[in-house]
């Protein structure tokens, strides 16, 4: 299975933390809609999917209640074994499998550092989509690679292209030697 590890980052690398007195980009937002409606659903992390449920507006959820439609959403999380609506995997072989079970080709990871470093640290990650935002932050958390695991791994860039609003796209094939 094909698995995309989509992200946005800060101009100085940091995961970019939004917030009430900072929101995500637009641009960034409508884009992981995209790349979210292409592959047909999403991995994430608990905490990370708890903030996207209850940021989402009222107009936008479905009638079942849900903002994200009819996508497969897989949360990652050791310590739940469910959830209202999606999928609990506690790892991250387990939700892959479940994706693939159910018929998917390809598997977008869409957040929680702890998430994508999870996925990182097993090989699991084909491709990496970075949208970086016109902003600089002092604080944040970042892509760590396990140095006993990696001292160094390869990427290729595929594309870059603006998404608009300053947010610049650059979207790699990670090597997987």
């Amino acid at each position: 299975m094909k698995t995309i590890l989509w992200a946005t980052l800060t101009a100085n690398g940091n995961y970019a933390q939004s917030g009430h007195d900072n929101p995500p980009k637009k641009e960034a937002l409508g884009d992981f809609a995209a790349h979210a409606k292409a592959t047909g659903n999403f991995i994430v992390g608990r905490r990370t999917f708890e903030n996207m449920r209850n940021a989402s507006p009222a107009p936008e959820r479905d009638a079942a209640g849900s903002p994200f439609g009819d996508l497969d959403i897989v949360v990652l999380s050791k310590r739940l074994r469910e959830m209202p609506g999606v999928h609990v995997a506690a790892s991250p072989r387990e939700a892959l499998d479940y994706l693939s079970r159910k018929g998917h080709e390809t598997a977008l990871l869409s957040g929680g550092a702890d998430l994508h470093n999870a996925f990182l640290e097993e090989d699991l990650v084909d491709e990496i989509v970075f949208n970086i935002a016109p902003v600089l932050e002092g604080k944040g958390l970042n892509l760590l690679l396990d140095p006993n695991i990696y001292s160094y791994k390869g990427v290729r860039l595929l594309e870059t292209k603006p998404l608009g609003g300053g947010v610049v796209q650059l979207r790699y094939a990670v090597s997987q030697d």
